[in-house]
């Protein structure tokens, strides 16, 4: 793991949903909302993804943005923004560079089986490129909200 609260983060180049290269630091002057999920389309990912696009809004208005990140293909996050009108970009991770830099690719346990997945997680990161939060292993309930708070009161 890579990544410290308090430390600048470092940059990381990833493709979007439509194969353009989207790098960290083309938001230097912006504070990053950078949240990893699962998957596409599944319940849980649904909702939080759906969450931030509700707040989208209020998080433009503190000078954020929201990325998504998650092994998914640039194919599957098409699908999943045209089908829940997702206004912020998705970065694909297939091969989880990113996810490992965050410390969010882990081994998880579900129903006696073990196997390696995203550990949903969020990071904020500062204009300077300063890693200021970091919310790890998110309960997705009222977590948009704390995110959206934190950056309206530590951060503007």
């Amino acid at each position: 793991m890579s990544v410290v609260v308090g430390q600048a983060v470092q940059d990381f180049e990833l493709k979007n949903q439509h194969g353009n290269s989207v790098k960290l630091s083309d938001y230097k002057g912006k504070h990053v909302v950078l949240y990893f999920y699962p998957k596409d389309n599944t319940p849980g990912c649904t909702t939080q993804a759906c969450d931030f696009r509700d707040n989208h809004e209020k998080f433009q208005g503190l000078d954020a943005v929201i990325l998504g990140v998650s092994p998914d293909s640039e194919q599957s996050h098409q699908k999943f923004i045209e089908k829940h009108d997702l206004p912020f970009e998705l970065l694909v991770d297939e091969e989880k560079e990113v996810a490992e830099q965050f410390g969010v690719w882990q081994l998880k346990k579900n129903f006696g089986k073990e196997y390696m997945g995203i550990v949903r997680s969020t990071f904020i990161i500062d204009k300077d490129g300063v890693l200021r939060k970091e919310y790890r292993k998110v309960s997705v309930d009222g977590h948009v909200e704390e995110a959206l708070n934190f950056i309206k009161e530590e951060l503007n």
